[in-house]
């Protein structure tokens, strides 16, 4: 008998109707975890829920509309066409918002297949086959599809939280594309509002520096937005990259944004028959993360029996709320700008 049931939501539409946005939720041993959603301009993963069944992400909330809970994505991708008289023309194309930003019109990423297979009792896997799309515009009527992208992602449920491991590669399809320089790339996550540490939520990295100033630009291994979800209840989400280029940056913010950024302050060319590969592990988890080992689990497999170590905030060195620690900018010249679009 499975353990797993990965299953579209049933929404009653007038006869002849049809929705432009899907939802298929995947849960275990009769507890949902989380939902694969396409919407009109990106696929992400919304709702996602702790062992207890608590919701510990955000989709689009009201001051930033294109932020949906998990997801993907960059405003600052450049196709390299080769043109008349052997140029090259760069067309430039946004991927991260819902409308039109700084002149660039939004594109779309959208799931054109997928594969779901239950590996085990406690592992469920799917591939999703995704296209970037650009805008419609002259000569290229429904847009231009500048990459593909396989997004595997592998759930490990459990009883204290549950592992996602999420790996996104990036191909070009018909020109060279350079994704950046830019900070709103690449992957991203934006915390339910009672998390917020604007809320009362905690944020918190591998370093022990707390709130979005000091975390922010390089330096962190893994970064911790916890906080309360009603009923005298707490809990949150880990972000861990386990792809750690030189560059990595992090942009990370009280009001509820985390994004692991590997295109800034440079960009990144990716020719075609060349992919770019990112993969980030994500723990969901109820109350706070002292009684997880995150360092462990950074680069464990998903077996949970073997990497879940309890230990008390002292013993990890967990700092309260109130500790303070160096300004960002003193590690690595990031901007001091906290406007994020």
């Amino acid at each position: 008998m499975t353990d797993f049931r990965f299953e579209g939501d049933v929404v009653a539409l007038p006869k002849g109707a049809w929705s432009k946005a899907h939802r298929v939720t995947l849960s275990w041993r009769g507890r949902d975890l989380l939902a694969f959603t396409q919407g009109p301009f990106r696929t992400y993963l919304y709702p996602l829920y702790t062992p207890d069944g608590f919701a510990v992400t955000a989709e689009g909330p009201v001051d930033h509309p294109h932020h949906s809970s998990v997801w993907i994505g960059a405003d600052h991708l450049h196709c390299h066409v080769p043109a008349a008289g052997g140029r090259i023309e760069e067309y430039t194309y946004c991927f991260y918002l819902n409308e039109t930003f700084q002149g660039r019109a939004p594109g779309r990423i959208r799931e054109i297949g997928s594969e779901a297979v239950e590996r085990g009792p406690a592992h469920f896997q799917v591939v999703q086959r995704n296209e970037w799309r650009g805008p419609r515009e002259w000569g290229a009527e429904d847009g231009r599809v500048v990459a593909h992208e396989a997004r595997t992602v592998d759930i490990h449920p459990g009883e204290t939280f549950h592992l996602i491991d999420i790996r996104s590669r990036l191909e070009p399809t018909q020109w060279d594309i350079a994704i950046g320089p830019t900070r709103h790339a690449y992957f991203n996550v934006r915390v339910a509002e009672s998390i917020r540490a604007t809320k009362g939520g905690t944020v918190v990295d591998s370093a022990g520096r707390v709130g979005g100033e000091s975390i922010s630009g390089p330096g962190a291994q893994w970064v911790d937005y916890a906080g309360p979800v009603g009923g005298g209840r707490r809990a949150g989400i880990a972000v861990l990259p386990r792809s750690q280029p030189t560059d990595l940056t992090w942009f990370v913010y009280d009001w509820g944004t985390v994004t692991v950024n590997p295109f800034f302050p440079g960009g990144r060319l990716v020719r075609v028959g060349d992919a770019f590969t990112f993969e980030v592990r994500l723990v969901v988890h109820d109350g706070d993360m002292a009684a997880i080992d995150l360092d462990a689990l950074q680069e464990g497999s998903g077996d949970q029996s073997a990497s879940c170590v309890r230990m008390s905030g002292n013993q990890r060195g967990i700092p309260t709320a109130g500790s303070r620690s160096a300004d960002w900018s003193a590690r690595g010249g990031v901007p001091q700008t906290r406007e994020e679009p």
